[in-house]
Protein backbone atom coordinates (compact mmCIF):
# COMPACT_ATOMS: atom_id res chain seq x y z
CA UNK A 1 0.00 0.00 0.00
CA UNK A 2 2.98 2.40 0.64
CA UNK A 3 4.53 1.58 -2.31
CA UNK A 4 1.78 2.55 -4.34
CA UNK A 5 1.08 5.77 -2.25
CA UNK A 6 4.58 6.75 -3.15
CA UNK A 7 4.21 6.13 -6.86
CA UNK A 8 1.00 7.82 -7.06
CA UNK A 9 3.25 10.64 -5.18
CA UNK A 10 5.67 10.42 -7.88
CA UNK A 11 3.26 10.41 -10.86
CA UNK A 12 1.59 13.78 -9.26
CA UNK A 13 4.36 15.32 -8.66
CA UNK A 14 6.25 14.76 -12.40
CA UNK A 15 2.45 15.86 -13.72
CA UNK A 16 2.51 18.94 -11.72
CA UNK A 17 6.23 20.04 -12.36
CA UNK A 18 5.10 19.60 -16.41
CA UNK A 19 2.09 21.84 -15.71
CA UNK A 20 3.89 24.29 -14.48
CA UNK A 21 5.91 24.61 -16.39
CA UNK A 22 3.83 25.09 -19.67
CA UNK A 23 2.03 27.77 -17.42
CA UNK A 24 5.06 30.03 -17.14
CA UNK A 25 5.29 29.62 -21.13
CA UNK A 26 3.07 32.45 -22.00
CA UNK A 27 4.51 35.01 -18.95
CA UNK A 28 7.77 34.93 -20.63
CA UNK A 29 6.82 34.46 -24.24
CA UNK A 30 4.98 38.05 -23.32
CA UNK A 31 8.18 39.60 -21.65
CA UNK A 32 10.27 38.69 -24.74
CA UNK A 33 7.76 40.43 -26.58
CA UNK A 34 8.19 42.86 -25.02
CA UNK A 35 12.15 43.32 -25.39
CA UNK A 36 11.22 42.62 -29.30
CA UNK A 37 8.29 45.75 -28.98
CA UNK A 38 11.18 48.03 -26.64
CA UNK A 39 14.77 47.25 -29.08
CA UNK A 40 12.61 46.73 -32.16
CA UNK A 41 10.03 49.89 -32.51
CA UNK A 42 11.71 53.28 -32.76
CA UNK A 43 11.12 55.73 -30.47
CA UNK A 44 7.82 57.95 -30.79
CA UNK A 45 8.78 61.59 -31.20
CA UNK A 46 6.93 63.95 -28.86
CA UNK A 47 6.18 67.79 -28.56
CA UNK A 48 9.45 69.10 -26.75
CA UNK A 49 7.37 73.09 -27.48
CA UNK A 50 4.88 74.81 -25.45
CA UNK A 51 3.43 77.01 -27.85
CA UNK A 52 1.27 79.83 -26.71
CA UNK A 53 0.35 81.10 -23.31
CA UNK A 54 1.84 79.25 -19.90
CA UNK A 55 -1.18 77.17 -18.38
CA UNK A 56 -1.64 77.08 -14.80
CA UNK A 57 -0.44 73.96 -13.06
CA UNK A 58 -1.66 72.43 -10.17
CA UNK A 59 0.90 70.64 -8.07
CA UNK A 60 -0.21 67.86 -6.03
CA UNK A 61 1.31 66.28 -2.76
CA UNK A 62 -0.51 63.41 -1.31
CA UNK A 63 0.81 63.07 1.94
CA UNK A 64 -0.16 60.70 4.91
CA UNK A 65 1.84 60.37 8.24
CA UNK A 66 4.95 61.05 6.64
CA UNK A 67 6.88 63.29 8.82
CA UNK A 68 10.63 61.84 7.55
CA UNK A 69 9.86 63.38 4.39
CA UNK A 70 7.54 66.17 4.09
CA UNK A 71 9.70 68.99 4.27
CA UNK A 72 11.88 67.94 1.62
CA UNK A 73 8.74 67.31 -0.21
CA UNK A 74 7.29 70.64 0.09
CA UNK A 75 10.70 72.42 -0.28
CA UNK A 76 11.22 70.75 -3.69
CA UNK A 77 7.96 71.61 -4.79
CA UNK A 78 8.05 75.38 -4.12
CA UNK A 79 11.29 75.35 -5.94
CA UNK A 80 10.35 74.43 -9.23
CA UNK A 81 10.99 76.48 -12.17
CA UNK A 82 7.68 78.04 -13.32
CA UNK A 83 6.18 81.01 -13.04
CA UNK A 84 4.53 81.90 -9.48
CA UNK A 85 1.51 83.10 -11.01
CA UNK A 86 1.13 80.34 -13.05
CA UNK A 87 1.95 77.87 -10.70
CA UNK A 88 -0.64 76.61 -7.29
CA UNK A 89 0.41 74.26 -4.99
CA UNK A 90 -1.83 71.72 -3.26
CA UNK A 91 -0.47 69.77 -0.14
CA UNK A 92 -3.37 67.32 0.54
CA UNK A 93 -2.77 66.18 4.08
CA UNK A 94 -5.02 63.11 5.77
CA UNK A 95 -1.73 62.77 8.49
CA UNK A 96 -2.70 62.42 11.98
CA UNK A 97 0.55 62.70 13.61
CA UNK A 98 3.61 65.60 13.59
CA UNK A 99 3.66 65.56 9.69
CA UNK A 100 1.02 68.27 9.31
CA UNK A 101 2.73 70.33 12.15
CA UNK A 102 5.81 70.10 9.97
CA UNK A 103 3.91 70.60 7.07
CA UNK A 104 2.38 73.34 8.42
CA UNK A 105 5.67 75.72 9.22
CA UNK A 106 7.15 74.41 5.78
CA UNK A 107 4.17 76.09 4.03
CA UNK A 108 3.71 79.29 5.74
CA UNK A 109 7.66 79.41 5.29
CA UNK A 110 6.77 79.26 1.57
CA UNK A 111 3.91 81.30 1.88
CA UNK A 112 6.16 84.40 3.32
CA UNK A 113 8.21 84.23 -0.13
CA UNK A 114 5.21 84.66 -2.59
CA UNK A 115 4.46 80.94 -3.18
CA UNK A 116 0.54 80.01 -3.85
CA UNK A 117 0.48 76.73 -1.74
CA UNK A 118 -2.74 75.03 -0.07
CA UNK A 119 -2.43 73.02 3.28
CA UNK A 120 -5.68 70.89 2.35
CA UNK A 121 -6.86 69.23 5.45
CA UNK A 122 -9.90 66.70 4.99
CA UNK A 123 -10.40 65.29 8.54
CA UNK A 124 -10.62 61.99 7.56
CA UNK A 125 -9.24 59.65 4.78
CA UNK A 126 -12.53 58.80 2.49
CA UNK A 127 -11.03 57.17 -0.75
CA UNK A 128 -7.32 57.67 0.29
CA UNK A 129 -5.49 58.58 -1.80
CA UNK A 130 -7.51 58.87 -4.67
CA UNK A 131 -10.07 60.73 -2.52
CA UNK A 132 -7.51 62.95 -1.60
CA UNK A 133 -6.65 63.77 -5.71
CA UNK A 134 -10.30 64.18 -6.48
CA UNK A 135 -11.01 66.65 -3.46
CA UNK A 136 -7.91 68.91 -4.88
CA UNK A 137 -9.05 68.65 -8.54
CA UNK A 138 -12.37 69.83 -7.49
CA UNK A 139 -10.45 73.36 -5.54
CA UNK A 140 -7.97 73.34 -7.94
CA UNK A 141 -7.51 76.28 -10.75
CA UNK A 142 -4.98 74.56 -13.05
CA UNK A 143 -5.34 72.66 -16.20
CA UNK A 144 -2.93 70.48 -15.64
CA UNK A 145 -1.85 68.76 -12.25
CA UNK A 146 1.06 67.12 -11.77
CA UNK A 147 1.07 64.62 -8.87
CA UNK A 148 4.04 63.61 -6.37
CA UNK A 149 4.25 61.27 -3.61
CA UNK A 150 5.67 61.88 -0.63
CA UNK A 151 9.34 60.28 -1.38
CA UNK A 152 9.59 61.81 -4.62
CA UNK A 153 12.29 65.36 -5.04
CA UNK A 154 11.56 66.91 -8.50
CA UNK A 155 14.46 68.60 -10.19
CA UNK A 156 13.80 72.47 -10.66
CA UNK A 157 13.28 71.98 -14.07
CA UNK A 158 10.85 69.33 -13.92
CA UNK A 159 7.18 71.10 -15.17
CA UNK A 160 9.68 72.57 -18.12
CA UNK A 161 10.49 68.79 -19.18
CA UNK A 162 7.09 67.46 -18.90
CA UNK A 163 4.57 70.21 -19.92
CA UNK A 164 5.75 70.16 -23.77
CA UNK A 165 3.77 67.18 -25.29
CA UNK A 166 0.57 68.38 -23.39
CA UNK A 167 0.59 71.05 -26.49
CA UNK A 168 -0.99 67.78 -28.32
CA UNK A 169 -4.72 68.12 -27.28
CA UNK A 170 -5.09 64.35 -27.52
CA UNK A 171 -2.69 63.88 -24.99
CA UNK A 172 -4.56 62.87 -21.62
CA UNK A 173 -1.03 62.24 -19.85
CA UNK A 174 2.77 62.64 -19.58
CA UNK A 175 4.37 60.08 -17.51
CA UNK A 176 7.98 60.76 -16.45
CA UNK A 177 10.62 57.93 -15.43
CA UNK A 178 11.89 56.77 -12.01
CA UNK A 179 15.70 57.40 -10.51
CA UNK A 180 16.67 56.39 -7.38
CA UNK A 181 18.14 58.49 -4.31
CA UNK A 182 19.16 55.27 -2.15
CA UNK A 183 19.99 52.43 -3.93
CA UNK A 184 23.60 52.12 -2.31
CA UNK A 185 21.72 50.73 0.99
CA UNK A 186 22.11 47.19 0.20
CA UNK A 187 20.95 44.44 -2.14
CA UNK A 188 17.49 45.12 -1.56
CA UNK A 189 17.13 48.20 -2.74
CA UNK A 190 19.66 47.65 -5.79
CA UNK A 191 17.09 44.38 -6.93
CA UNK A 192 14.39 47.04 -6.81
CA UNK A 193 15.90 49.33 -8.83
CA UNK A 194 16.79 47.02 -11.39
CA UNK A 195 13.09 45.55 -11.49
CA UNK A 196 11.69 49.27 -11.73
CA UNK A 197 14.02 50.02 -14.74
CA UNK A 198 12.97 47.14 -16.53
CA UNK A 199 8.90 47.96 -16.04
CA UNK A 200 9.75 51.71 -17.03
CA UNK A 201 12.61 51.53 -19.56
CA UNK A 202 11.47 48.12 -20.78
CA UNK A 203 7.37 47.92 -20.76
CA UNK A 204 6.43 51.60 -20.21
CA UNK A 205 8.39 52.43 -23.90
CA UNK A 206 7.91 48.81 -25.59
CA UNK A 207 3.94 49.74 -25.06
CA UNK A 208 4.35 53.27 -25.43
CA UNK A 209 6.57 52.75 -28.86
CA UNK A 210 3.66 50.29 -29.89
CA UNK A 211 1.19 52.44 -29.59
CA UNK A 212 -0.61 50.50 -26.42
CA UNK A 213 -1.66 51.13 -23.56
CA UNK A 214 0.20 52.02 -20.70
CA UNK A 215 -0.26 52.99 -17.29
CA UNK A 216 -0.01 56.41 -14.83
CA UNK A 217 2.71 54.96 -12.00
CA UNK A 218 0.77 57.12 -8.99
CA UNK A 219 3.58 60.12 -9.41
CA UNK A 220 6.04 62.26 -11.71
CA UNK A 221 3.42 62.26 -14.13
CA UNK A 222 1.00 65.05 -15.51
CA UNK A 223 -2.74 65.05 -15.94
CA UNK A 224 -4.78 66.82 -18.25
CA UNK A 225 -7.92 68.10 -16.24
CA UNK A 226 -10.20 67.18 -19.02
CA UNK A 227 -8.59 63.98 -19.40
CA UNK A 228 -9.28 63.31 -15.53
CA UNK A 229 -12.93 64.66 -15.51
CA UNK A 230 -13.97 63.30 -19.11
CA UNK A 231 -12.43 59.43 -17.91
CA UNK A 232 -14.46 59.87 -14.48
CA UNK A 233 -12.39 61.12 -12.24
CA UNK A 234 -10.33 59.59 -9.32
CA UNK A 235 -11.96 56.59 -7.60
CA UNK A 236 -11.26 54.68 -5.11
CA UNK A 237 -12.68 51.37 -6.02
CA UNK A 238 -9.46 49.47 -6.39
CA UNK A 239 -5.94 49.87 -4.63
CA UNK A 240 -4.34 51.52 -8.15
CA UNK A 241 -6.22 54.26 -8.48
CA UNK A 242 -3.48 54.87 -11.04
CA UNK A 243 -3.76 51.95 -12.93
CA UNK A 244 -7.94 52.04 -12.78
CA UNK A 245 -8.19 55.91 -14.29
CA UNK A 246 -5.14 55.38 -16.91
CA UNK A 247 -7.18 52.22 -18.30
CA UNK A 248 -10.49 54.27 -18.29
CA UNK A 249 -8.63 57.31 -19.90
CA UNK A 250 -7.33 55.19 -22.63
CA UNK A 251 -10.69 53.82 -23.20
CA UNK A 252 -12.18 57.39 -23.73
CA UNK A 253 -9.56 57.60 -26.85
CA UNK A 254 -6.91 59.70 -24.83
CA UNK A 255 -3.01 59.08 -25.38
CA UNK A 256 -0.53 59.18 -22.92
CA UNK A 257 3.41 59.45 -23.28
CA UNK A 258 6.16 58.60 -21.56
CA UNK A 259 9.17 60.59 -21.56
CA UNK A 260 11.97 57.70 -20.64
CA UNK A 261 14.48 60.52 -20.47
CA UNK A 262 13.13 62.39 -17.62
CA UNK A 263 13.56 61.11 -14.38
CA UNK A 264 12.54 62.15 -11.16
CA UNK A 265 14.32 61.04 -8.26
CA UNK A 266 12.58 58.89 -5.09
CA UNK A 267 13.56 56.60 -2.34
CA UNK A 268 13.20 53.42 -2.89
CA UNK A 269 11.72 50.93 0.51
CA UNK A 270 14.69 50.19 2.37
CA UNK A 271 13.31 47.28 4.57
CA UNK A 272 11.61 43.78 3.45
CA UNK A 273 8.25 44.62 5.28
CA UNK A 274 8.01 48.17 3.07
CA UNK A 275 8.61 46.41 0.14
CA UNK A 276 6.15 43.93 0.89
CA UNK A 277 3.72 46.15 1.61
CA UNK A 278 4.34 48.19 -1.36
CA UNK A 279 4.41 45.50 -3.74
CA UNK A 280 1.27 44.00 -2.31
CA UNK A 281 -0.78 47.02 -2.70
CA UNK A 282 0.17 47.02 -6.11
CA UNK A 283 -0.95 43.72 -7.07
CA UNK A 284 -4.02 43.50 -5.03
CA UNK A 285 -4.82 46.97 -6.74
CA UNK A 286 -3.96 45.47 -10.45
CA UNK A 287 -6.11 42.08 -9.84
CA UNK A 288 -8.99 44.22 -8.75
CA UNK A 289 -8.70 46.41 -12.16
CA UNK A 290 -8.82 43.97 -13.98
CA UNK A 291 -11.42 42.13 -12.73
CA UNK A 292 -13.49 45.77 -13.21
CA UNK A 293 -12.12 46.73 -16.25
CA UNK A 294 -11.27 43.80 -18.82
CA UNK A 295 -15.00 43.27 -19.46
CA UNK A 296 -15.01 46.54 -20.86
CA UNK A 297 -11.98 46.36 -22.61
CA UNK A 298 -13.31 42.82 -24.64
CA UNK A 299 -16.54 44.67 -25.08
CA UNK A 300 -14.56 47.45 -27.09
CA UNK A 301 -13.83 48.17 -30.30
CA UNK A 302 -10.19 48.31 -30.14
CA UNK A 303 -7.77 46.36 -31.96
CA UNK A 304 -6.94 42.39 -31.23
CA UNK A 305 -3.43 43.03 -30.64
CA UNK A 306 -4.61 46.01 -28.26
CA UNK A 307 -6.84 43.84 -26.27
CA UNK A 308 -4.73 40.97 -25.40
CA UNK A 309 -1.29 43.60 -24.22
CA UNK A 310 -4.31 44.99 -21.70
CA UNK A 311 -5.29 41.62 -20.88
CA UNK A 312 -1.08 40.50 -20.52
CA UNK A 313 -0.69 43.36 -18.72
CA UNK A 314 -3.35 43.84 -15.90
CA UNK A 315 -3.44 40.11 -15.83
CA UNK A 316 0.45 39.78 -15.24
CA UNK A 317 0.24 39.05 -11.40
CA UNK A 318 -0.46 35.63 -12.45
CA UNK A 319 2.50 34.88 -12.28
CA UNK A 320 2.91 34.75 -8.62
CA UNK A 321 0.68 31.97 -7.88
CA UNK A 322 2.54 29.83 -10.30
CA UNK A 323 5.95 30.83 -9.11
CA UNK A 324 4.90 29.97 -5.70
CA UNK A 325 3.29 26.68 -6.99
CA UNK A 326 6.82 26.08 -9.31
CA UNK A 327 8.57 26.12 -5.75
CA UNK A 328 6.05 23.35 -4.27
CA UNK A 329 6.62 21.22 -7.56
CA UNK A 330 10.44 21.41 -7.16
CA UNK A 331 10.58 20.15 -3.52
CA UNK A 332 7.77 17.56 -4.57
CA UNK A 333 10.24 16.53 -7.50
CA UNK A 334 13.33 15.93 -5.18
CA UNK A 335 11.88 14.39 -2.64
CA UNK A 336 9.21 12.07 -4.09
CA UNK A 337 12.68 9.87 -5.96
CA UNK A 338 11.75 10.26 -9.85
CA UNK A 339 14.31 8.72 -11.85
CA UNK A 340 15.11 9.87 -15.23
CA UNK A 341 12.24 7.74 -16.82
CA UNK A 342 9.88 10.06 -15.48
CA UNK A 343 11.98 13.42 -16.30
CA UNK A 344 14.18 13.24 -18.65
CA UNK A 345 17.20 15.34 -18.65
CA UNK A 346 16.09 17.87 -21.56
CA UNK A 347 12.83 18.34 -19.68
CA UNK A 348 14.79 19.75 -16.48
CA UNK A 349 16.99 21.90 -19.43
CA UNK A 350 13.56 23.32 -20.32
CA UNK A 351 12.16 23.91 -16.79
CA UNK A 352 15.62 25.72 -15.62
CA UNK A 353 15.03 27.85 -19.37
CA UNK A 354 11.66 28.46 -18.58
CA UNK A 355 11.79 29.65 -15.21
CA UNK A 356 15.15 31.94 -16.13
CA UNK A 357 15.96 32.73 -19.45
CA UNK A 358 13.31 35.86 -20.18
CA UNK A 359 14.25 36.97 -16.63
CA UNK A 360 17.59 36.99 -17.10
CA UNK A 361 17.40 38.70 -20.51
CA UNK A 362 14.63 41.59 -19.44
CA UNK A 363 16.80 41.92 -16.36
CA UNK A 364 20.01 42.33 -18.80
CA UNK A 365 18.65 44.40 -21.40
CA UNK A 366 17.79 46.92 -18.40
CA UNK A 367 20.58 46.99 -16.78
CA UNK A 368 22.28 47.51 -19.88
CA UNK A 369 19.94 50.24 -20.87
CA UNK A 370 20.54 52.10 -17.74
CA UNK A 371 24.65 51.90 -18.14
CA UNK A 372 25.20 49.43 -14.77
CA UNK A 373 28.80 48.30 -15.63
CA UNK A 374 28.92 44.74 -17.05
CA UNK A 375 31.13 43.43 -14.74
CA UNK A 376 28.14 44.02 -11.65
CA UNK A 377 25.16 42.67 -14.04
CA UNK A 378 25.63 38.69 -13.26
CA UNK A 379 25.37 39.87 -9.24
CA UNK A 380 22.37 42.82 -9.67
CA UNK A 381 20.06 39.94 -12.08
CA UNK A 382 20.65 37.32 -8.91
CA UNK A 383 19.50 39.82 -6.64
CA UNK A 384 16.59 40.30 -8.61
CA UNK A 385 15.65 37.29 -9.38
CA UNK A 386 15.92 36.40 -5.62
CA UNK A 387 13.88 39.60 -4.49
CA UNK A 388 10.99 38.30 -7.19
CA UNK A 389 11.19 34.80 -6.16
CA UNK A 390 10.79 35.63 -2.10
CA UNK A 391 7.84 38.15 -3.17
CA UNK A 392 6.14 35.28 -4.79
CA UNK A 393 4.48 33.92 -1.46
CA UNK A 394 2.77 37.40 -0.41
CA UNK A 395 2.05 38.25 -3.75
CA UNK A 396 0.02 35.24 -4.29
CA UNK A 397 -1.87 36.24 -1.07
CA UNK A 398 -2.53 39.78 -2.67
CA UNK A 399 -3.61 37.71 -5.70
CA UNK A 400 -5.98 35.84 -3.87
CA UNK A 401 -7.41 38.66 -2.21
CA UNK A 402 -7.74 41.36 -5.22
CA UNK A 403 -9.84 38.20 -6.86
CA UNK A 404 -12.59 37.78 -3.97
CA UNK A 405 -12.49 41.10 -1.61
CA UNK A 406 -13.96 44.71 -2.23
CA UNK A 407 -13.04 46.68 -0.02
CA UNK A 408 -8.75 46.59 1.91
CA UNK A 409 -7.28 49.43 3.99
CA UNK A 410 -4.74 51.49 1.40
CA UNK A 411 -1.60 50.56 3.59
CA UNK A 412 1.00 53.38 2.17
CA UNK A 413 4.69 52.47 2.15
CA UNK A 414 7.03 53.78 4.72
CA UNK A 415 9.98 56.12 4.12
CA UNK A 416 12.89 57.33 5.94
CA UNK A 417 14.14 60.50 4.11
CA UNK A 418 17.39 61.97 4.85
CA UNK A 419 16.79 62.06 8.16
CA UNK A 420 14.59 60.32 10.33
CA UNK A 421 12.07 61.99 12.40
CA UNK A 422 9.62 59.38 12.99
CA UNK A 423 10.03 55.28 12.59
CA UNK A 424 7.00 53.90 11.22
CA UNK A 425 6.47 50.76 11.43
CA UNK A 426 4.49 48.45 8.70
CA UNK A 427 0.99 47.26 10.10
CA UNK A 428 0.71 44.23 10.89
CA UNK A 429 -0.83 41.37 7.98
CA UNK A 430 -1.26 37.73 8.20
CA UNK A 431 1.61 35.77 9.88
CA UNK A 432 0.85 32.88 7.19
CA UNK A 433 2.87 34.19 4.14
CA UNK A 434 5.89 34.24 6.02
CA UNK A 435 5.44 31.08 7.78
CA UNK A 436 5.15 29.66 4.68
CA UNK A 437 8.14 31.06 2.73
CA UNK A 438 10.43 30.33 5.39
CA UNK A 439 9.07 26.56 5.55
CA UNK A 440 9.97 26.59 1.79
CA UNK A 441 13.18 28.15 2.13
CA UNK A 442 14.10 25.22 4.23
CA UNK A 443 12.46 22.37 2.46
CA UNK A 444 14.05 23.99 -0.72
CA UNK A 445 17.38 23.88 0.71
CA UNK A 446 17.03 20.44 1.73
CA UNK A 447 15.69 19.42 -1.93
CA UNK A 448 18.65 21.03 -3.87
CA UNK A 449 21.04 18.54 -1.68
CA UNK A 450 18.86 15.57 -3.09
CA UNK A 451 18.66 16.73 -6.57
CA UNK A 452 22.68 17.10 -6.80
CA UNK A 453 22.86 13.71 -4.99
CA UNK A 454 20.78 12.50 -7.79
CA UNK A 455 22.69 14.07 -10.93
CA UNK A 456 20.05 16.25 -11.77
CA UNK A 457 21.73 19.63 -11.94
CA UNK A 458 19.63 21.81 -14.38
CA UNK A 459 16.58 20.80 -11.86
CA UNK A 460 19.00 21.84 -8.29
CA UNK A 461 20.60 24.98 -10.16
CA UNK A 462 16.66 26.07 -10.16
CA UNK A 463 15.06 24.49 -7.08
CA UNK A 464 18.97 26.18 -5.19
CA UNK A 465 17.92 29.92 -7.16
CA UNK A 466 14.31 29.57 -5.25
CA UNK A 467 15.54 28.17 -1.93
CA UNK A 468 18.38 31.48 -2.00
CA UNK A 469 15.03 33.64 -2.94
CA UNK A 470 13.07 32.84 0.27
CA UNK A 471 15.94 32.68 2.60
CA UNK A 472 17.27 35.87 1.74
CA UNK A 473 13.58 37.36 1.64
CA UNK A 474 12.65 36.04 5.10
CA UNK A 475 16.11 36.99 6.57
CA UNK A 476 15.62 40.88 5.82
CA UNK A 477 12.34 40.28 6.85
CA UNK A 478 13.42 39.11 10.13
CA UNK A 479 16.38 41.37 10.29
CA UNK A 480 13.95 44.20 9.94
CA UNK A 481 11.51 43.29 12.87
CA UNK A 482 14.23 43.50 15.23
CA UNK A 483 14.75 47.27 14.91
CA UNK A 484 13.15 48.72 17.58
CA UNK A 485 10.37 51.17 16.41
CA UNK A 486 11.26 54.21 18.25
CA UNK A 487 14.92 53.81 17.01
CA UNK A 488 15.66 57.70 15.62
CA UNK A 489 18.11 56.48 12.81
CA UNK A 490 19.83 58.29 9.80
CA UNK A 491 18.72 57.23 6.27
CA UNK A 492 20.79 56.69 3.91
CA UNK A 493 19.22 58.78 0.76
CA UNK A 494 22.52 60.80 -1.10
CA UNK A 495 20.50 63.84 -2.05
CA UNK A 496 23.88 65.27 -2.54
CA UNK A 497 24.20 63.19 -5.80
CA UNK A 498 21.13 64.94 -7.55
CA UNK A 499 22.14 68.84 -6.94
CA UNK A 500 19.06 69.18 -5.03
CA UNK A 501 18.68 72.77 -4.24
CA UNK A 502 15.61 72.57 -1.94
CA UNK A 503 16.03 76.01 0.61
CA UNK A 504 14.57 79.23 -0.72
CA UNK A 505 14.21 79.88 -4.51
CA UNK A 506 14.80 83.20 -5.75
CA UNK A 507 11.93 85.30 -6.79
CA UNK A 508 12.40 85.88 -10.10
CA UNK A 509 10.32 85.53 -13.42
CA UNK A 510 10.87 82.34 -15.75
CA UNK A 511 10.73 81.78 -19.40
CA UNK A 512 10.28 78.88 -20.24
CA UNK A 513 8.05 78.44 -23.66
CA UNK A 514 10.66 76.80 -25.68
CA UNK A 515 12.85 74.14 -23.09
CA UNK A 516 14.27 72.82 -26.09
CA UNK A 517 15.16 74.73 -29.51
CA UNK A 518 13.55 72.08 -31.69
CA UNK A 519 10.69 71.81 -34.11
CA UNK A 520 7.17 70.50 -32.96
CA UNK A 521 7.00 67.04 -34.27
CA UNK A 522 3.78 65.75 -33.56
CA UNK A 523 3.78 61.73 -32.19
CA UNK A 524 3.17 59.53 -35.41
CA UNK A 525 -0.17 57.81 -34.84
CA UNK A 526 -0.03 54.20 -34.11
CA UNK A 527 -2.87 51.46 -34.49
CA UNK A 528 -4.97 51.07 -31.52
CA UNK A 529 -3.65 54.67 -30.10
CA UNK A 530 -6.55 57.55 -29.28
CA UNK A 531 -4.77 59.06 -32.57
CA UNK A 532 -5.74 56.39 -35.07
Amino acid sequence: MGGTAAGAFAVAAAAAYVAILLLLVPFGAHRMLLLWRRLGKPARPASSRWEGPLPVVTVQLPVYNEANVVARLIDAACSLDYPPERLEIQLLDDSDDETSRIAAARVAHWRRLGRRIEHVRRGGRQGYKAGALAEGVRRARGDFFLVLDADFVPRADLLRRILPPLSDPRVGMVQAAWSYLNTGSGWLTRAQELLLDAHFHIEHEARYRSGLFFNFNGTAGMWRRECIEGAGGWRAATLTEDLDLSYRAQLAGWRFVFLADVDVPSEIPMGMSAVEVQQARWTQGGVQTARMLLPRIWRSRLPLALKAEATAHLAGHAVHPVTLLLGVALCAVAFSGLGREWLPGWLHAFGLAAATVPFVAFAATAGVLRGIPLRRLPRRILEAMALGIGLGVPLTFAVLRGATLRDTPFFRTPKRGSRTVRRYRVPQRAAAPAALRAVLGGSLCGAAAVLVGRGALGTAVLTALFAAGYVATTWELFRGERVDPEENQEGDVDEEAYGQRLGPAPRRRVRIQAPVREKHRPAEEQPGSAAA
